[in-house]
């Protein structure tokens, strides 16, 4: 248990974790008692016990083992037990469709998945059938088989089989993995074609959990809520291979629906969200002080002022001065600790936003009181963090500088290119797609960006994702989008042009939004007056920022916001694009 390799791997990490600190706390479920703890000791019991029950259902090094579910503590149990003797997890989104589990499971010839719900099971059945024959076990993480299908089995029935085999073993194999073997699969969201496997190794997720703890300088005292898909590699870096890292504890959601309520109860020092999150956050928050009057309105324009000042300063790579600094500790006392706390995030360090742009007047407004957002950037081909805007270091609007040991260089034609120990080993089963992207040491990203003299990025748009025009003019519909996306009222914006004459959009609002705006919020958007109006004008303030040739000169708005449902948005809400002209084709021909 104690080779030099363990140290190399999260498997390692843990075990060692275990022997360190048993009786702190590992993680936190909501039970029948509120947050009921489980110290570290019996996390690795878990890991331990479902290691030699994966063991004793026949799974071999180097297999894949599905995990399909939502964020609970199985999950990340089954992940790190099937590291532990050398197999390889992989999740697969809860939101996935039968056909999109057909997928995975014939392309990782999984011969044992693990499951939550009941509906998990009715599309896992139907997935399998006649597609994936080598799936002989399918474990329910809760509530019995509900199938007569022989090869369904609760998770109790599975870990008792664990019996046979000796904890030994799980410990001796934990003791021969490498850091250059394979840990775990990532599927990509898939926006342009089939998702495709990333192939992480143990190397890869063991140092980059270390530039995390150095990064958010992470102590075991910290605390973390779990609630973005754990099929992310983002979530699992901060859920299982950071945690297990530092020694921190993680807290599960209920669901994405108590978020707010969870966050106010736990009080996170670390909290990673995509855009959405920060927006929701930003509308209610701002919703209150629209409400403040006299001489508290006064007192929050004057804090918010000095916290601005302090940002601004920061962003120009200059400590604020005495005086800010001064006005700041006072403005915390007043104005942001109570406002803080009223939402959860009085004890929260550092806030962090991924996945996607975040407006920029939301980042200012956030900043202005106290609670400044650091955007990040990376990708599953990376273990998840390239770059980060550190606290103390930062520039919104950008993604900020690599990470210490990660170099950057931009191609000829501005595609970022990325090097260092978290570059992933290829991906699964598709060497053509590897050598494509791979080349010389080097990860071509697909993304475009630009590096400003004192090493900020900024990314620009999706190598991919490039319009030409029917007047032969390369567009990254991106920056358009982002310009248009700058209101809370527009929830999603796509651009279309690709061979076209000129740029029209299809714009998707934010329903809460939308009907605070309008008399009548039973009228639908497309055809809505007061609503075309509002984003006319906004759509024509976007455009006085854009070239000629980037100007929206006509848009749509649609009936409803984008869905991971309909298939408009992947599992991490990216845009679908093929998808979304397929499903509009007509709304499309009609602003040409």
């Amino acid at each position: 248990m104690n080779s030099p390799n363990a140290i190399e791997t999260i498997p390692g990490r843990l075990f060692e974790r275990v022997a360190a600190t048993p009786k702190a706390p590992a993680y936190f479920a909501r039970g029948a008692n509120g947050w009921e703890a489980t110290d570290w000791a019996t996390y690795g019991k878990q890991v331990e016990q479902t290691a030699r029950a994966l063991l004793a259902e026949g799974i071999q090094p180097g297999q894949v083992v599905g995990i399909l579910g939502n964020n609970r503590p199985q999950w990340i149990i089954v992940h790190a037990a099937a590291m532990a003797i050398g197999a390889v997890p992989t999740g697969i989104y809860p939101t996935s469709s039968a056909e999109e589990i057909a997928y995975l499971l014939g392309h990782t010839e999984a011969p044992l998945v693990v499951l939550e719900s009941p509906q998990h099971l009715e599309h896992l059945l139907d997935a399998d059938t006649g597609k994936s024959p080598l799936v002989r076990r399918m474990v329910c993480m809760a509530g019995g088989p509900g199938s007569t299908d022989p090869r369904v089995c609760s998770f109790e029935d599975f870990l008792a089989g664990g019996d046979r085999i000796e904890a030994q073993e799980v410990h001796r194999l934990t003791a021969t993995l490498k850091p250059d073997s394979l840990a775990t699969l990532i599927y990509t969201s898939g926006t342009t074609g089939p998702p495709k496997g990333v192939m992480l190794t143990h190397g890869n997720l063991a140092w980059t959990a270390v530039a995390m703890r150095r990064i958010l300088t992470a102590v075991p005292e910290d605390r973390m809520l779990s609630y973005l898909p754990l099929s992310h590699i983002a979530e699992q870096m901060f859920t299982i291979h950071a945690a297990v890292t530092v020694g921190y504890p993680v807290y599960f959601a209920e669901s994405m629906g108590t978020v707010a309520r969870d966050i106010s109860e736990i009080r996170p020092t670390l909290l990673f969200g995509v855009p959405r999150i920060w927006e929701k956050m930003h509308t209610g928050l701002f919703a209150k002080l629209n409400q403040v009057t006299g001489v508290k309105k006064q007192l929050i324009g004057w804090a918010r002022g000095v916290a601005g000042s302090a940002s601004r300063a920061r962003m120009e790579g200059r400590a604020p001065g005495l005086t800010t600094r001064l006005q700041l500790s006072l403005a915390e006392r007043l104005v942001f600790n109570k406002l803080r706390k009223a939402i959860g995030l009085d004890a929260s360090r550092i806030n962090i936003s991924g996945a996607a742009p975040l407006a920029m007047n939301f980042l200012e407004d956030l900043a202005s009181l106290g609670l400044p957002v650091l955007e990040v950037y990376g990708q599953s081909e990376t273990c998840g963090p390239t770059t980060f805007n550190f606290p103390e270091d930062y520039l919104l609007g950008s993604v900020g500088k690599p990470l210490p040991g990660i170099e950057l260089r931009m191609a000829d034609d501005d595609e970022i290119l990325v090097r260092g120990p978290n570059l992933f080993a290829g991906y699964y089963k598709n060497p053509e797609a590897s050598a494509d992207c791979l080349r010389d040491g080097w990860l071509a990203s697909g993304d475009l960006g630009r590096i400003d003299a004192r090493g900020f990025l900024s990314i620009t748009g999706r190598k991919k994702e490039i319009l030409i025009t029917a007047g032969g003019k390369n567009i990254a519909p991106q920056n358009i989008e982002f310009a248009l996306q700058q209101d809370p009222l527009i929830e999603t914006a796509m651009v279309i042009g690709d061979r076209r004459k000129y740029l029209t959009a299809l714009i998707a609002l934010d329903p809460e939004a939308a009907n605070a705006l309008v008399s009548d919020s039973s009228s639908p958007p497309n055809g809505n007056a007061e609503l075309e109006r509002e984003v006319q004008r906004l759509v024509d303030e976007a455009n006085s920022r854009l070239a000629s040739v980037e100007q929206i000169k006509r848009f749509t708005l649609l009936d409803r916001p984008f869905s991971v449902e309909a298939g408009e948005l992947t599992p991490t809400m990216k845009v679908k694009r093929k998808v979304v002209e397929r499903l509009h084709a007509e709304a499309i021909e009609a602003m040409y």
